[in-house]
């Protein structure tokens, strides 16, 4: 974040030790620690507060868009309409079944005349 090396704080150190002292330094060190930790609860309360609002608007739309794409196939139709678009199963099958026998039949068909 900050790309500070060891001389750069080595430099910072000295520095704050002579504005401050060596009787000041401890009670600064104290003081700033408790100051990020503040800093940092701070920072948590307010992201889980975000988390939670989010989450509270999050799952509503979540389970509506969820109905609504049960419902709604992407070429616009409702399932209702989709259902009545194809035939049932049963009837694929009995088509199939006739597609057979008229099949058997074209091959009989070219048996006679072998």
């Amino acid at each position: 974040m900050f790309d500070l090396g060891m001389q750069e704080l080595i430099v910072i150190f000295a520095v704050v030790l002579i504005v401050f002292g060596p009787q000041k330094l401890p009670e600064l060190a104290r003081s700033l620690g408790k100051g990020v930790a503040e800093l940092k609860k701070a920072i948590n309360g307010i992201k889980d507060q975000i988390d939670t609002e989010v989450k509270e608007v999050h799952d509503p739309l979540r389970e509506g868009l969820s109905d609504t794409f049960q419902r709604v196939d992407i070429s616009g139709k409702t399932a209702k309409e989709k259902k009545d678009d194809h035939p049932p199963l049963a009837e694929k099958t009995d088509d199939k079944a006739e597609k057979e026998i008229s099949g058997d039949e074209g091959k009989e068909a070219g048996r006679k005349t072998e």
